[in-house]
């Protein structure tokens, strides 16, 4: 899991890479400032163009929400297993703690969105699609180490998960976290020794 900095210091974006510098900018502002204070002004700050340019790639404020979720998920969904595709259970959740410590936006922005969803409830099909991503990619990954996982059991072991994350981006105590996942990984190869 690598860490998305989106322009280097001080600088604007170069040509091409406008769009993921705008979507980068977005899920920071959110991170640092909560989900009511993202406006195209404060993405155009933080990005360093102008806020007619954050107008034009998203239209809405919604349309960029929604495009700044998938850019969360897609960059934070890769620490479900540090070998995709493998089946290796030891690699599931492996990255999870590193993935907070180096990149803890992505994870702020995606609680603030859950959080604020409890307010707006238009925001909630973006929740419901940012679990169903993950539990789809944990299911995946489980599927090619032979294990049928269905939905709720999915489910379980995300919701462990996002707990550790959630401790993790708050309170730190890496070494506390990892231990933890060791014991989640542990359910999953017992797991894996009932389905063989």
């Amino acid at each position: 899991m690598t860490a998305v900095d989106p322009t280097p210091t001080g600088s604007s974006p170069r040509y091409g890479e406008g769009r993921r510098a705008l979507l980068a900018a977005a899920v920071h502002v959110v991170a640092g400032q909560g989900l009511r204070n993202l406006t195209y002004r404060a993405v155009a700050r933080e990005a360093k163009v102008t806020h007619g340019l954050v107008a034009h790639h998203f239209g809405t404020r919604d349309a960029l929400l929604e495009a700044a979720l998938e850019f969360s998920v897609e960059n934070s969904v890769a620490s479900i297993s540090t070998r995709p595709g493998t089946g290796d259970i030891d690699a599931i959740f492996a990255g999870l703690i590193q993935m907070v410590e180096e990149n803890p936006d992505d994870q702020a922005f995606q609680y603030e969105l859950i959080l604020e969803s409890r307010r707006r409830p238009e925001l909630r099909p973006h929740v419901e699609a940012l679990y169903r991503t993950y539990r789809g990619a944990l299911r995946e990954e489980l599927a090619s180490g032979g294990i049928d996982c269905d939905e709720s059991m999915a489910h379980a072991f995300i919701a462990a998960a996002d707990g550790l994350i959630f401790q993790q981006l708050t309170l730190g105590q890496s070494d506390f976290n990892q231990a933890a996942l060791v014991h989640l990984r542990r359910f999953l190869t017992t797991l894996a020794g009932s389905v063989s």
